[in-house]
Protein backbone atom coordinates (compact mmCIF):
# COMPACT_ATOMS: atom_id res chain seq x y z
CA UNK A 1 0.00 0.00 0.00
CA UNK A 2 1.04 3.32 -0.72
CA UNK A 3 1.82 5.98 2.47
CA UNK A 4 2.58 9.23 2.77
CA UNK A 5 4.35 9.96 6.02
CA UNK A 6 3.23 13.40 7.60
CA UNK A 7 3.46 14.77 11.08
CA UNK A 8 0.47 13.23 12.14
CA UNK A 9 1.36 9.91 10.73
CA UNK A 10 1.01 7.52 7.42
CA UNK A 11 -1.90 9.06 5.03
CA UNK A 12 -3.06 5.75 3.19
CA UNK A 13 -2.83 6.94 -0.51
CA UNK A 14 -4.83 7.06 -2.48
CA UNK A 15 -7.54 9.49 -0.60
CA UNK A 16 -10.14 11.88 -0.50
CA UNK A 17 -10.10 15.07 1.64
CA UNK A 18 -13.23 16.20 2.72
CA UNK A 19 -13.07 20.38 2.25
CA UNK A 20 -13.31 21.82 6.13
CA UNK A 21 -12.64 25.34 3.80
CA UNK A 22 -13.16 27.36 7.15
CA UNK A 23 -12.13 25.21 9.85
CA UNK A 24 -15.36 22.81 9.78
CA UNK A 25 -16.80 20.35 7.66
CA UNK A 26 -20.27 21.44 7.50
CA UNK A 27 -22.35 19.99 9.70
CA UNK A 28 -20.05 17.20 11.58
CA UNK A 29 -17.68 17.43 13.87
CA UNK A 30 -14.11 15.57 14.61
CA UNK A 31 -15.59 12.46 16.35
CA UNK A 32 -18.22 11.90 13.10
CA UNK A 33 -15.31 12.56 10.54
CA UNK A 34 -13.05 9.73 12.43
CA UNK A 35 -16.23 7.61 12.69
CA UNK A 36 -16.35 8.15 9.01
CA UNK A 37 -13.33 6.85 8.51
CA UNK A 38 -11.54 10.40 7.18
CA UNK A 39 -8.35 10.33 7.63
CA UNK A 40 -7.41 14.25 7.04
CA UNK A 41 -9.45 17.67 5.79
CA UNK A 42 -8.25 20.18 3.23
CA UNK A 43 -8.61 23.86 5.27
CA UNK A 44 -8.43 27.07 3.13
CA UNK A 45 -5.83 29.88 3.70
CA UNK A 46 -7.73 32.42 2.24
CA UNK A 47 -10.88 31.98 3.96
CA UNK A 48 -9.23 31.53 7.76
CA UNK A 49 -7.21 34.78 7.11
CA UNK A 50 -10.19 36.88 7.15
CA UNK A 51 -12.54 34.10 9.61
CA UNK A 52 -11.44 33.78 12.40
CA UNK A 53 -8.53 35.32 11.39
CA UNK A 54 -4.91 34.27 11.57
CA UNK A 55 -4.44 35.89 14.90
CA UNK A 56 -7.16 33.26 16.78
CA UNK A 57 -6.40 30.70 14.61
CA UNK A 58 -2.57 30.66 16.75
CA UNK A 59 -4.22 31.96 20.01
CA UNK A 60 -6.30 29.14 20.03
CA UNK A 61 -3.60 26.65 19.18
CA UNK A 62 -3.24 25.99 15.70
CA UNK A 63 -5.68 24.32 12.97
CA UNK A 64 -5.73 20.82 15.09
CA UNK A 65 -5.87 22.06 18.39
CA UNK A 66 -9.06 24.50 17.31
CA UNK A 67 -10.55 22.23 15.39
CA UNK A 68 -10.29 19.45 17.70
CA UNK A 69 -9.15 17.55 14.52
CA UNK A 70 -5.65 15.12 15.02
CA UNK A 71 -5.75 13.69 12.19
CA UNK A 72 -3.73 15.13 8.69
CA UNK A 73 -4.46 18.71 7.89
CA UNK A 74 -4.18 19.43 4.06
CA UNK A 75 -3.71 23.78 3.67
CA UNK A 76 -4.81 25.17 0.27
CA UNK A 77 -3.07 28.66 -0.30
CA UNK A 78 -5.86 30.54 -1.84
CA UNK A 79 -4.95 30.71 -5.41
CA UNK A 80 -8.16 28.83 -6.67
CA UNK A 81 -9.99 31.36 -4.44
CA UNK A 82 -8.15 34.29 -6.08
CA UNK A 83 -9.33 33.03 -9.01
CA UNK A 84 -13.06 32.30 -8.64
CA UNK A 85 -13.20 35.98 -6.70
CA UNK A 86 -10.93 38.07 -8.79
CA UNK A 87 -10.52 36.70 -12.66
CA UNK A 88 -14.34 36.32 -12.45
CA UNK A 89 -14.92 39.88 -11.29
CA UNK A 90 -11.77 42.22 -11.07
CA UNK A 91 -13.35 44.85 -8.81
CA UNK A 92 -13.17 42.35 -6.16
CA UNK A 93 -9.03 42.74 -6.18
CA UNK A 94 -6.45 42.84 -8.44
CA UNK A 95 -3.33 40.10 -9.74
CA UNK A 96 0.25 41.60 -9.98
CA UNK A 97 3.54 40.25 -9.71
CA UNK A 98 3.89 40.69 -6.18
CA UNK A 99 0.91 38.75 -4.79
CA UNK A 100 -2.97 39.08 -4.25
CA UNK A 101 -4.59 42.22 -2.99
CA UNK A 102 -8.55 41.64 -2.19
CA UNK A 103 -11.59 43.27 -0.80
CA UNK A 104 -14.06 40.16 -0.09
CA UNK A 105 -17.73 41.34 -0.26
CA UNK A 106 -18.66 42.94 3.15
CA UNK A 107 -15.42 43.04 4.38
CA UNK A 108 -14.18 46.14 6.21
CA UNK A 109 -10.28 46.26 4.84
CA UNK A 110 -8.36 44.93 2.14
CA UNK A 111 -6.35 41.94 2.79
CA UNK A 112 -3.05 41.20 0.92
CA UNK A 113 -1.32 37.13 0.37
CA UNK A 114 1.68 37.36 -1.33
CA UNK A 115 3.76 33.72 -1.78
CA UNK A 116 5.60 34.25 1.59
CA UNK A 117 2.18 35.42 3.43
CA UNK A 118 0.68 32.31 2.48
CA UNK A 119 3.80 29.86 3.52
CA UNK A 120 3.99 31.80 6.25
CA UNK A 121 0.35 31.67 7.11
CA UNK A 122 -0.40 27.97 6.84
CA UNK A 123 3.02 26.74 8.89
CA UNK A 124 2.14 28.88 11.62
CA UNK A 125 -1.34 27.24 11.20
CA UNK A 126 -0.15 23.80 11.70
CA UNK A 127 -0.52 22.23 8.51
CA UNK A 128 1.17 18.54 7.79
CA UNK A 129 0.95 19.83 3.86
CA UNK A 130 1.43 23.28 3.01
CA UNK A 131 0.44 24.40 -1.12
CA UNK A 132 2.46 26.82 -2.86
CA UNK A 133 0.53 30.13 -4.10
CA UNK A 134 -0.18 29.82 -7.69
CA UNK A 135 -2.24 32.25 -10.15
CA UNK A 136 -5.13 29.29 -11.39
CA UNK A 137 -7.32 29.92 -14.71
CA UNK A 138 -9.84 28.54 -16.50
CA UNK A 139 -8.89 26.14 -19.39
CA UNK A 140 -10.80 28.35 -21.65
CA UNK A 141 -8.56 31.01 -21.08
CA UNK A 142 -7.01 32.42 -23.89
CA UNK A 143 -3.57 31.37 -24.43
CA UNK A 144 -1.60 34.51 -23.18
CA UNK A 145 -3.68 34.38 -19.63
CA UNK A 146 -2.59 30.56 -19.15
CA UNK A 147 1.27 31.77 -20.33
CA UNK A 148 1.18 34.53 -17.89
CA UNK A 149 -0.28 32.36 -15.34
CA UNK A 150 2.75 29.63 -15.80
CA UNK A 151 5.29 32.44 -15.47
CA UNK A 152 3.54 33.81 -12.21
CA UNK A 153 3.17 30.20 -10.85
CA UNK A 154 6.55 29.62 -11.78
CA UNK A 155 8.14 32.56 -9.89
CA UNK A 156 5.56 32.16 -6.79
CA UNK A 157 6.64 28.92 -6.41
CA UNK A 158 10.51 29.88 -6.46
CA UNK A 159 9.46 32.42 -3.56
CA UNK A 160 7.36 29.49 -1.45
CA UNK A 161 10.26 27.81 -1.42
CA UNK A 162 12.69 29.94 -0.58
CA UNK A 163 10.17 31.46 2.35
CA UNK A 164 9.19 27.77 3.87
CA UNK A 165 13.21 26.69 4.17
CA UNK A 166 13.74 29.94 6.15
CA UNK A 167 10.60 28.72 8.38
CA UNK A 168 12.02 25.64 8.67
CA UNK A 169 15.30 26.44 9.93
CA UNK A 170 14.04 29.38 12.14
CA UNK A 171 12.05 26.79 13.73
CA UNK A 172 14.65 24.13 13.76
CA UNK A 173 11.71 21.35 12.69
CA UNK A 174 13.43 18.07 12.58
CA UNK A 175 12.23 16.19 9.87
CA UNK A 176 9.30 14.20 11.26
CA UNK A 177 7.67 17.54 12.32
CA UNK A 178 8.81 19.43 9.09
CA UNK A 179 5.11 19.62 7.24
CA UNK A 180 5.61 18.89 3.13
CA UNK A 181 4.91 21.59 0.33
CA UNK A 182 3.31 21.29 -2.63
CA UNK A 183 3.80 23.16 -5.69
CA UNK A 184 0.77 23.47 -8.57
CA UNK A 185 1.40 23.04 -12.20
CA UNK A 186 -0.81 25.39 -14.40
CA UNK A 187 -0.88 25.91 -17.91
CA UNK A 188 -4.61 25.05 -18.61
CA UNK A 189 -5.03 23.09 -21.84
CA UNK A 190 -1.42 23.86 -23.35
CA UNK A 191 0.65 20.54 -22.85
CA UNK A 192 3.82 23.10 -23.71
CA UNK A 193 2.72 25.27 -20.96
CA UNK A 194 2.12 22.73 -18.54
CA UNK A 195 5.42 20.72 -19.68
CA UNK A 196 7.38 24.34 -19.05
CA UNK A 197 5.66 24.65 -15.89
CA UNK A 198 5.96 20.81 -14.66
CA UNK A 199 9.96 21.16 -15.56
CA UNK A 200 10.26 24.54 -13.83
CA UNK A 201 8.99 23.27 -10.76
CA UNK A 202 10.42 20.23 -10.82
CA UNK A 203 14.04 21.75 -10.97
CA UNK A 204 13.17 24.28 -8.12
CA UNK A 205 12.30 21.02 -6.09
CA UNK A 206 9.10 20.04 -4.15
CA UNK A 207 7.72 17.07 -1.80
CA UNK A 208 4.67 16.80 -4.04
CA UNK A 209 2.77 18.50 -6.69
CA UNK A 210 -1.35 19.38 -8.05
CA UNK A 211 -3.02 19.74 -10.81
CA UNK A 212 -3.80 23.56 -10.97
CA UNK A 213 -6.88 24.89 -12.93
CA UNK A 214 -10.38 23.82 -12.78
CA UNK A 215 -10.09 20.46 -13.64
CA UNK A 216 -14.24 20.29 -15.76
CA UNK A 217 -14.21 22.08 -19.01
CA UNK A 218 -17.05 24.42 -19.99
CA UNK A 219 -19.37 21.44 -19.82
CA UNK A 220 -19.12 20.25 -17.05
CA UNK A 221 -16.78 17.01 -18.30
CA UNK A 222 -13.54 15.84 -16.78
CA UNK A 223 -10.49 17.37 -18.62
CA UNK A 224 -8.86 13.55 -18.69
CA UNK A 225 -6.69 14.22 -21.68
CA UNK A 226 -4.85 17.00 -19.54
CA UNK A 227 -4.92 15.35 -16.19
CA UNK A 228 -3.39 12.14 -17.85
CA UNK A 229 -0.73 14.56 -18.82
CA UNK A 230 0.01 16.31 -16.13
CA UNK A 231 0.41 13.34 -14.31
CA UNK A 232 2.62 11.62 -17.23
CA UNK A 233 4.93 15.04 -16.59
CA UNK A 234 5.51 13.97 -12.65
CA UNK A 235 7.67 11.36 -11.60
CA UNK A 236 5.54 8.08 -9.91
CA UNK A 237 8.20 8.83 -6.92
CA UNK A 238 5.97 12.39 -6.55
CA UNK A 239 2.31 12.23 -4.27
CA UNK A 240 0.14 14.09 -6.33
CA UNK A 241 -2.96 16.17 -6.09
CA UNK A 242 -6.08 16.42 -8.11
CA UNK A 243 -7.26 19.60 -6.38
CA UNK A 244 -11.17 20.24 -6.68
CA UNK A 245 -11.54 16.40 -8.02
CA UNK A 246 -14.46 15.32 -5.92
CA UNK A 247 -17.33 13.52 -8.17
CA UNK A 248 -17.00 9.61 -7.38
CA UNK A 249 -16.65 8.42 -11.48
CA UNK A 250 -13.72 11.43 -12.25
CA UNK A 251 -12.02 10.53 -8.53
CA UNK A 252 -11.51 6.71 -10.28
CA UNK A 253 -10.14 7.39 -13.12
CA UNK A 254 -7.59 10.23 -12.17
CA UNK A 255 -6.55 7.54 -9.53
CA UNK A 256 -6.16 5.14 -12.18
CA UNK A 257 -4.05 7.69 -13.89
CA UNK A 258 -1.82 7.71 -10.76
CA UNK A 259 -3.19 10.54 -8.87
CA UNK A 260 -2.69 10.19 -4.95
CA UNK A 261 -4.99 13.20 -3.49
CA UNK A 262 -8.59 14.61 -3.84
CA UNK A 263 -10.38 17.02 -2.56
CA UNK A 264 -13.73 18.72 -3.08
CA UNK A 265 -16.85 20.09 -1.52
CA UNK A 266 -19.04 17.96 -3.82
CA UNK A 267 -19.48 15.12 -1.40
CA UNK A 268 -20.90 17.62 1.33
CA UNK A 269 -22.53 20.01 -0.28
CA UNK A 270 -24.44 17.20 -2.22
CA UNK A 271 -25.39 15.64 0.77
CA UNK A 272 -26.99 19.06 2.62
CA UNK A 273 -29.47 19.09 -0.64
CA UNK A 274 -30.10 15.47 -0.11
CA UNK A 275 -28.45 13.96 -3.21
CA UNK A 276 -26.98 10.66 -1.28
CA UNK A 277 -24.51 8.52 -3.13
CA UNK A 278 -25.08 4.61 -3.24
CA UNK A 279 -22.81 1.65 -4.08
CA UNK A 280 -25.34 -0.26 -5.98
CA UNK A 281 -23.43 -3.70 -5.83
CA UNK A 282 -21.77 -4.31 -2.02
CA UNK A 283 -18.46 -2.54 -2.11
CA UNK A 284 -15.76 -3.55 -3.34
CA UNK A 285 -17.30 -2.89 -6.88
CA UNK A 286 -14.83 -1.50 -8.98
CA UNK A 287 -13.96 -4.58 -11.59
CA UNK A 288 -12.39 -3.31 -14.52
CA UNK A 289 -12.82 -0.97 -17.01
CA UNK A 290 -14.60 1.32 -14.57
CA UNK A 291 -15.70 4.02 -16.83
CA UNK A 292 -18.80 5.46 -15.19
CA UNK A 293 -19.03 7.88 -17.97
CA UNK A 294 -16.59 11.19 -17.75
CA UNK A 295 -20.02 13.10 -17.62
CA UNK A 296 -21.70 14.25 -14.20
CA UNK A 297 -24.19 11.29 -13.83
CA UNK A 298 -24.35 8.35 -11.56
CA UNK A 299 -22.59 4.91 -13.57
CA UNK A 300 -23.40 0.84 -13.52
CA UNK A 301 -21.48 1.16 -9.98
CA UNK A 302 -23.17 3.82 -7.93
CA UNK A 303 -26.12 5.63 -8.35
CA UNK A 304 -28.30 8.87 -6.47
CA UNK A 305 -30.71 8.32 -3.75
CA UNK A 306 -32.66 11.35 -3.24
CA UNK A 307 -33.75 11.81 0.36
CA UNK A 308 -36.21 14.79 -0.59
CA UNK A 309 -38.36 12.54 -2.95
CA UNK A 310 -41.98 11.80 -1.58
CA UNK A 311 -41.55 8.11 -2.82
CA UNK A 312 -39.17 8.17 0.47
CA UNK A 313 -41.73 8.83 3.00
CA UNK A 314 -42.63 5.62 4.26
CA UNK A 315 -39.49 3.55 3.44
CA UNK A 316 -38.04 1.98 6.06
CA UNK A 317 -34.66 0.85 4.55
CA UNK A 318 -31.70 2.20 4.48
CA UNK A 319 -30.25 4.31 1.88
CA UNK A 320 -27.69 1.71 0.99
CA UNK A 321 -27.52 -1.92 1.96
CA UNK A 322 -24.44 -1.67 1.16
CA UNK A 323 -23.21 1.17 3.88
CA UNK A 324 -22.38 0.98 7.29
CA UNK A 325 -22.66 4.48 8.09
CA UNK A 326 -24.19 5.95 11.38
CA UNK A 327 -27.44 6.51 9.13
CA UNK A 328 -27.87 3.76 7.53
CA UNK A 329 -27.00 1.21 10.02
CA UNK A 330 -29.20 3.27 12.61
CA UNK A 331 -32.01 5.31 10.76
CA UNK A 332 -34.27 4.74 8.15
CA UNK A 333 -34.29 5.83 4.73
CA UNK A 334 -38.06 7.23 5.14
CA UNK A 335 -36.72 9.35 8.44
CA UNK A 336 -34.25 10.86 7.28
CA UNK A 337 -37.15 12.17 4.32
CA UNK A 338 -38.92 13.53 7.40
CA UNK A 339 -36.25 15.07 9.17
CA UNK A 340 -35.59 16.79 5.90
CA UNK A 341 -39.04 17.99 5.42
CA UNK A 342 -38.90 19.20 8.82
CA UNK A 343 -35.63 21.36 8.09
CA UNK A 344 -33.82 19.47 11.13
CA UNK A 345 -30.40 19.90 11.55
CA UNK A 346 -29.92 16.14 11.87
CA UNK A 347 -30.83 15.60 8.61
CA UNK A 348 -27.32 17.42 7.24
CA UNK A 349 -25.39 15.63 9.75
CA UNK A 350 -26.63 12.33 8.57
CA UNK A 351 -26.57 12.62 5.19
CA UNK A 352 -23.16 14.39 5.33
CA UNK A 353 -21.80 10.95 7.23
CA UNK A 354 -23.47 8.99 4.53
CA UNK A 355 -21.52 11.00 1.71
CA UNK A 356 -18.47 10.82 3.36
CA UNK A 357 -18.49 7.17 4.48
CA UNK A 358 -19.44 6.51 0.90
CA UNK A 359 -15.93 8.50 0.15
CA UNK A 360 -13.62 6.10 2.35
CA UNK A 361 -15.10 2.98 1.42
CA UNK A 362 -14.62 4.42 -2.77
CA UNK A 363 -10.79 5.02 -1.55
CA UNK A 364 -10.34 2.32 0.34
CA UNK A 365 -11.36 -0.23 -2.74
CA UNK A 366 -8.91 1.61 -4.56
CA UNK A 367 -6.27 0.98 -2.31
CA UNK A 368 -6.68 -2.67 -2.94
CA UNK A 369 -6.23 -2.61 -6.83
Amino acid sequence: MKTLQLPHGQLRLPVFLPDATMGVVRSVDSADLARCGVQGVVMNTFHLMQRPGSSTVQALGGLHQMSGWQRHIVTDSGGFQAYSLIRQNPKNGSLTNNGITFRPGGARRKFTLTPEKSVQLQVSYGADVVVCLDDCTHVDASLETQRESVERTIAWARRCKDAFERLVEQKSLPPEQRPLLLAVIQGGGSRELRKRCAGELLEIGFDGFGYGGWPLDGDGNLLADILAYVRELVPAVFPTHALGVGHPPYVVACARMGYDLFDCSLPTRDARRGRLYAFVTEPPPLSPPLAGGMKGGASDWFSYVYATDDKHTKSGAPISIHCDCPCCTDYSLGYLHHLFEIEESLALRLATMHNLRFMTQLMARLREE
